[in-house]
């Protein structure tokens, strides 16, 4: 598997699993979902019963990921997916393969948003927020609008496409957004970097004050078992944190600059990054403390900060934004508008169907009954289930390429 980094210049994208990490997926009865914008890819990693599978799909420089039931939001470049899970049309969709999918998420809407930097995307209860990098604020979707904006800290006096602070991560509690991360308290056009190896700070949404300080380019704040979990991303740690006094643990440090949490029972999903260029992220303290910094997605215990494996990116992606966990997603697809298969499923509320070349009845131009009506053949009306495999490359526990 390759991505065009340039004119004729392939990038082979090669993987190794370590430790426990295929034990972990196969009891864990789901997919590890996540994005890189470097590579221009949503990877999905899964378990196919024997070993690991991955498959890349493209898309426009993705970066923050939220799912919710079968519903996926996916931020790119310029606009805000919105993808569905057709689970009776997941296990025929390759015609002499079934029951190799049983979970099939296609594109069901993209709002157009322009490039807001969007950076993190959370679901606050049935409402879609998104951290609009770009404008320093929280912002909802709109049919009208780019973005219409619901809060900004207290510091930035206008909404103005400066990236003043360089606001990037979100956490819901009890179904309201109430913690954010920013690499800065700078009020002022890219104010934030000359401060970036300390001066990040994490934010109380609803009183609007600073709770922690001094952060290395925090990221990804999450609210799990009654706590708050941020990413201190500059020196490698997970941090756990007491919202009311400030007290931040340390739970382990990686060697990776983090971007990426998703909290699983007693278990984190931990995206580290490789850094590529110095001007943003130059002077940062994982690049002393760490003599080879990993790109990749990390396992950790949270009672003991033990990491117990790790799927790693050992060539081809540097970087990675968000890792998502979906549960019963086994065996997943994803499909893009690159696909023609996108636009042969169809789907209502009370049926699915293929639209296929194979479905039409030879000698005709259409579908049609011998009475001249309108049919559409039934293929994949079923629910789904079952050991699948991926479409994408499988991964022995050593490195290989894809």
């Amino acid at each position: 598997m390759s991505e065009q980094t340039g004119p004729h210049r392939p990038a082979e994208i090669e993987c190794a699993v370590t430790g426990s990490f295929p034990d972990w997926l196969s009891q864990a009865c789901g997919s590890v979902m996540a994005t890189t914008y470097q590579a221009g890819k949503v990877a999905v990693v899964g378990w196919d019963g024997t070993q690991i599978t991955l498959l890349m799909r493209d898309f426009d420089k993705p970066l923050g990921l939220a799912a919710r039931g079968k519903q996926i939001a996916l931020a790119c470049r310029n606009e805000l997916w919105m993808l569905a899970d057709s689970p009776l049309l997941a296990p025929d969709y390759i015609e002499d393969q079934p029951g190799r999918y049983d979970t099939l998420y296609i594109p069901r809407a993209t709002y157009h948003t322009g490039d807001l930097h969007t950076h993190d995307v959370a679901y606050a209860g049935e409402e879609l927020l998104l951290v609009n990098t770009r404008f320093s604020c929280l912002a909802r979707l709109s049919r009208e609008y780019n973005f219409t904006p619901v809060w900004k800290p207290k510091f930035v006096t206008d909404l103005v496409p400066e990236d003043r602070c360089h606001l990037n991560g979100l956490a819901i509690r009890d179904g309201r957004a109430r913690y954010v991360t920013a690499l800065g308290t700078s009020d002022s056009a890219g104010g934030w970097r000359p401060n970036k190896a300390d001066g990040g700070v994490l934010i109380d949404v609803e009183s609007d004050e600073i709770i922690l300080q001094g952060l290395s380019m925090p990221h990804s704040p999450r609210w799990h078992d009654d706590r708050l979990w941020v990413l201190n991303s500059g020196t490698g740690e997970l941090l756990a944190v007491d919202p009311a006094s400030g007290q931040a643990d340390v739970v382990c440090g990686l060697c990776g600059y983090l971007r990426g949490l998703f909290l699983l029972g007693r278990y984190a999903l931990v995206g580290l990054s490789r850094i590529r260029e110095k001007h943003i992220f130059g002077g940062l303290p994982i690049q002393e403390q760490a003599a080879k910094l990993l790109c990749g997605i990390a396992v950790v215990d949270l009672p003991s900060g033990r990491t117990i494996g790790m799927f790693e990116f050992t060539a081809g992606c540097e970087e990675l934004y968000d890792v998502a966990f979906l549960p019963g997603a086994r065996r997943l697809m994803v499909l893009n508008l690159q696909k023609p298969a996108a636009y042969e499923a169809m789907s209502s509320p009370d049926s699915s169907y293929w639209l296929r070349p194979s479905s039409e009845i030879q000698g005709q131009s259409g579908l049609t009954t011998a009475s001249g009506e309108s049919q559409i053949p039934s293929l994949g009306c079923r629910p789904s289930g079952g050991c699948l495999q991926s479409e994408g490359n499988l991964l022995p526990d050593s490195g290989t390429q894809l």
